[in-house]
């Protein structure tokens, strides 16, 4: 019976024990999970935390971009608007440039209309009016055209409008020459030697002493046509009008 009751008692703190044991068991683990729990809410928060943070830099991120790309649309607008105003400004300094020269060409124009200019005839440059130009060239065309009456009033009105040209000397061969074909031999003697002597460096000086000695034969003045070819050949031994004088000195009597 004792020994019963020993047993039993054995029992029963064994029993005890490991039911404190157990007791034991379950307080650790319940810590253990209690720290875990604790540990994953920590995680958890941080990675909350972190979530957040990251959500506000990929929403300032957002917003740097959005104000970027505002900023180059904006930059774009601006290019634009610069390229239409330069597009304007060069099409304005074309527009100034292109008056600028029909103001010029207007200008030069209206210059050569009033201004003297070089002009070369017969081996001589000299300055000229337009006008002065242009009636000196209008006659000589008559002339070309053989209106021989009309080219004689063009040079009279010519050398009487221009005393002082660099074209008298011109004008009065040609004058002569316009005499000479209406048969005003007269007229054209006195025109032929005024050339030969008040300018006898003139290139046409020579033909105008032959053709003074023309019209001198056609008056049947052979005496002064000899004077005046011997004068030729004289004052102008290698010209082309000495060797037709020395011709016309074989053949005149």
């Amino acid at each position: 019976m004792k020994t019963f009751r020993l047993v039993s008692a054995i029992g029963a703190c064994v029993l005890a024990f490991s039911a404190n044991a157990a007791l034991f068991e379950d307080d650790e683990a319940r810590r253990a999970i209690l720290d875990l729990r604790q540990k994953v809410d920590i995680s958890q928060q941080r990675m909350t935390e972190e979530l957040r943070k990251a959500n506000e830099d990929n929403t300032q991120l957002r917003r740097s971009l959005l104000d970027l790309s505002n900023q180059i649309e904006s930059l774009r607008n601006e290019m634009a608007t610069l390229r239409g105003q330069n597009e304007q400004l060069t099409r304005g300094i074309t527009d100034v440039q292109r008056t600028q020269k029909d103001i010029t060409q207007g200008v030069d124009e209206r210059l050569r209309k009033v201004e003297p200019s070089k002009v070369s005839v017969d081996g001589r440059e000299f300055a000229a009016e337009p006008a002065e130009k242009q009636e000196f060239e209008a006659a000589l065309a008559t002339l070309r055209k053989g209106e021989f009456a009309a080219a004689q009033t063009s040079f009279t009105a010519f050398t009487k409008r221009y005393p002082q040209s660099g074209y008298k000397s011109s004008a009065l061969f040609w004058l002569a020459n316009a005499q000479y074909a209406l048969r005003d031999y007269k007229s054209a003697v006195n025109n032929f030697r005024t050339v030969a002597s008040a300018d006898p460096e003139h290139v046409r000086a020579p033909e105008a002493l032959l053709s003074m000695a023309n019209c001198q034969i056609e008056l049947k003045d052979a005496k002064s046509a000899r004077k005046t070819l011997e004068e030729l050949v004289k004052a102008y031994p290698q010209s082309e009008a000495a060797s037709v004088a020395k011709e016309r000195l074989s053949k005149l009597k």
